[in-house]
């Protein structure tokens, strides 16, 4: 395993940030850490790059665990946090060599810097302060430093956060090819960035692991729900709709159009058959769909 975690609790005062949690990561897998505001993301990324201690269980990476052999474990480790830490007066070289140095690189490290330089797009940039740099290519170079000393795990936390599209598009295809040779841990709120990037997805709500699948196994099964989308050959009132005894919500989407969200699909549809032959309209379609990545997300992590 190149990360394994089990029952990771962290624990300020009277507040639990992180509440005994336990998953494991693959080499060459790209995994996408959900969860809302203050769910325990970047606490949790924070202790297994050993920069907080937990105050229970256990964190290994690539076998060494991270509370007994801090220095070695950090080896391995390339952690690009979500408040990029860089020196805006250093030149991007002088940046990157300042930061090989810390590795104690040696005399690879020349080669190394424009390796990195290279794989991250800096080569144009490279003369430049990191102060005049695009929030973007402020990120690139925050990429190539966690990669600098080659690491065999990447951990992410929000690495395209305040991009715009163009940007958003350079760093998750730079992460995609990243990953086929690492295991990388990204914390994402852009859902679409999960689905393009990640073959899994781990879900913390409250301090809590509420999901961890495939994406595909997750918008199946993961909320246990189904959709129902139905079209009527006239316009149907809302409150009619709301008063079939199996739905957990609607949506309208327009044109006679509803998006329904159940726990009972078959139920549902005998209900709207029903409904529709009491109300004199007709059902022009009714099909089942699977939850988007974001139903999903919506779903496990709501406030009830």
């Amino acid at each position: 395993m190149s990360i394994s975690v089990s029952g990771l609790t962290k624990i300020y005062g009277t507040q639990t940030a992180v509440d005994n949690i336990s998953f494991n990561l693959n080499k060459g897998e790209i995994v996408g850490f959900l969860g809302p505001n203050g769910a325990g993301k970047s606490t949790t990324m924070k202790m297994i790059t050993g920069y907080l201690p937990p105050t229970s269980g256990s964190i290994t990476v690539c076998g060494l665990d991270v509370i007994a052999e801090p220095l070695e474990t950090k080896k391995k480790i390339g952690y690009l946090p979500e408040a990029n830490p860089l020196y805006y007066d250093m030149y991007v070289r002088e940046f990157l060599e300042f930061s090989a140095g810390i590795h104690e690189l040696g005399k690879s490290s020349g080669e190394r810097i424009e390796q990195m330089i290279n794989i991250t797009g800096l080569k144009k940039e490279a003369h430049k302060k990191i102060g005049m740099l695009s929030k973007g290519y402020k990120q690139r170079v925050g990429l190539a430093q966690a990669m600098l000393h080659d690491p065999e795990v990447l951990i992410l936390d929000e690495p395209t956060s305040g991009l715009d599209p163009n940007q958003i598009v350079e760093i998750r295809d730079l992460i995609t090819r990243i990953g086929k040779e690492k295991t990388v841990l990204l914390s994402t709120h852009i859902m679409q960035e999960v689905q393009a990037m990640c073959s899994r997805v781990i879900i913390i709500n409250n301090g809590k692991l509420v999901a961890d699948d495939s994406i595909s196994k997750i918008q199946s099964s993961g909320s246990k729900q189904g959709i129902i989308n139905v079209t009527f050959d006239s316009a149907v009132d809302e409150t009619v709709i709301k008063e079939l005894p199996n739905l957990k919500a609607c949506t309208s989407l327009g044109h006679n159009q509803w998006r329904l969200i159940t726990d009972k699909p078959e139920e549902l549809r005998r209900e709207l058959l029903q409904m529709a032959l009491q109300h004199n309209v007709n059902i022009n379609s009714l099909q089942s769909d699977t939850q988007s990545l974001e139903d999903v997300f919506r779903n496990l992590t709501i406030q009830k």
